[in-house]
């Protein structure tokens, strides 16, 4: 049973907005820090933000400055705000529960990271 959900990706040109959203379980919103991550063809997996149980969000420098995470924990929801895209941030970004937690919801048959959701950015 997946217990992360992506959505809200979409093309933009090169300077535009979106709004992606991470829709989780209660559990993964009061136990779990959350990962954003993104991945692009011919390059590596990277790290976008990471958001603690308390709501306190890191990014990774590319992003700082453009992107922005908030919350609605009574809807168990995590949004990242894109602004001011670039085509280098054009990937398929995935939402991702710490490995603590993955590992628990594991043993009880859950799934704990999305399928994704597609950010496409031309120039």
């Amino acid at each position: 049973q997946d217990q992360v959900t992506e959505s809200g990706g979409g093309s933009v040109q090169a300077g535009g907005s979106l709004k992606i959203s991470c829709t989780t379980s209660a559990y993964i919103t009061k136990t779990c820090r959350i990962f954003w991550y993104r991945e692009a063809p011919g390059k590596e997996r990277e790290l976008v933000s990471t958001t603690s149980t308390e709501g306190t969000t890191t990014y990774t420098d590319s992003v700082k400055g453009r992107f922005a995470v908030s919350r609605d924990t009574a809807k168990n929801t995590l949004f990242l705000q894109m602004n001011n895209l670039q085509t280098e941030d054009t990937g398929r970004y995935y939402c991702q529960a710490d490995e603590p937690c993955r590992s628990y919801l594991a043993r009880q048959g859950y799934i704990s990271w999305g399928r994704g959701t597609q950010v496409t950015v031309s120039s």
